[in-house]
């Protein structure tokens, strides 16, 4: 009886409330017509995303923001790897489109929900990657609280996850959590120097602070946590307009509008192409015995901003010139990972120039350069 009327009152939960249950929700399927007032109601029509995923191979894999650019290529190597992939995204800086060719496929699954609120799976879930959050300084400076919201709430969220289903869990952090580095290259042990009320604080200390909590549930719960520095990357997949730098000095030098450089360009970068990071975070996530760690991903090799700007301009034969205005506050002068950490541990070594990465992504820009 009590059974029953639990029951009774969640089906009157969901007749009054479906509308905005279902809004929320957004899953990819086209949830049916369901009379609420019927008590020979299947839950799994509503909760399709409940119905095992587990592969008989691999396993199953949760990518938070896995409509993003990065996720998005994570989830193209886990599939082809043959894992079932879960990808929960709320598509604020992330896109459909990224994942498109995705869906429909037997063992893929989108979810457009906001990790920053309640979790709940039915299925087995073997490896969650946390890498829902705004990442280019446009994007959190647009979006400051739900920035450190989905690094806060929904990194509780995501561990509190893998602690029910007893996965391995690899946090996305950042390069950013050194700040502006009084060591160079940075390596893993450097603490960092980080303003912890600027403008860039809102992503830098939420990022830190995920990082503490990751190891928080390693060292109570003895969760298996890994986290991966990631240093700056780019690739096919990036928004045109998302203010990080490639995209947009390719942007500016197919439309031969001027270059616009942050002060004078000395300020230096390493770039790491999209292929050569997936590389390193799918070992990274699946191999065995790397409990606790902390390791640096990117390319090693270093170059000036405005070294960057030249180089677009010459491969895209673009008349653009170069014009400079004032740095933002706290900009780092200088950002190189060191990784030798992840090459004794992965075998890790970034094999695309910078140079070569440029021809490979230019194309892709043009065609959307009008878009």
């Amino acid at each position: 009886m009590a059974k029953s009327f639990m029951f009774i009152k969640i089906l009157h939960f969901f007749n009054n409330h479906k509308s905005n249950f279902i809004n929320t929700f957004q899953l990819s399927e086209t949830i049916p017509l369901i009379n609420f007032s019927s008590t020979n109601i299947d839950l799994k029509i509503m909760f399709p995303y409940t119905e095992s995923l587990r592969s008989k191979n691999m396993g199953t894999v949760l990518i938070t923001g896995g409509a993003g650019f990065i996720g998005s290529h994570l989830s193209d190597r886990f599939l082809k790897e043959g894992w079932d992939v879960i990808v929960l995204d709320n598509l604020l800086t992330g896109s459909s489109n990224n994942i498109s060719h995705l869906i429909g496929k037997e063992k893929f699954k989108f979810i457009k929900y906001d990790v920053t609120d309640y979790l709940f799976f039915k299925e087995n879930i073997d490896l969650i990657l946390h890498f829902a959050c705004p990442a280019s300084p446009f994007d959190y400076a647009q979006h400051p609280i739900h920035t450190m919201k989905v690094d806060s709430l929904g990194t509780l969220n995501t561990l509190g996850l893998a602690k029910n289903k007893k996965a391995r869990y690899l946090f996305a952090s950042t390069s950013e959590i050194y700040g502006s580095p009084e060591q160079h290259p940075q390596k893993e042990d450097y603490w960092g120097n980080v303003n912890p009320v600027g403008p860039r604080s809102v992503y830098d200390e939420a990022k830190r602070f995920s990082e503490a909590m990751c190891m928080a549930y390693f060292r109570e719960h003895n969760i298996d946590i890994r986290i991966a520095r990631i240093f700056n990357t780019y690739g096919t997949r990036m928004r045109l307009l998302d203010g990080r730098v490639i995209p947009t000095f390719i942007h500016q030098a197919l439309k031969n509008q001027s270059i616009t450089i942050f002060g004078d360009g000395s300020q230096t970068r390493s770039f790491c192409f999209v292929d050569d990071m997936v590389e390193g975070l799918y070992n990274f996530a699946t191999k065995d015995g790397l409990n606790g760690e902390v390791v640096n991903l990117g390319n090693t090799e270093e170059h000036s901003i405005k070294f960057l700007a030249e180089e677009i301009i010459k491969l895209t034969d673009s008349s653009s010139d170069i014009i400079n205005h004032d740095l933002p506050e706290d900009d780092p002068p200088v950002r190189q990972p060191d990784i030798l950490k992840a090459n004794r541990l992965l075998g890790y070594s970034p094999e695309i120039s910078l140079s070569d990465g440029l021809k490979k992504i230019i194309p892709w820009f043009k065609e959307r350069k009008d878009g």
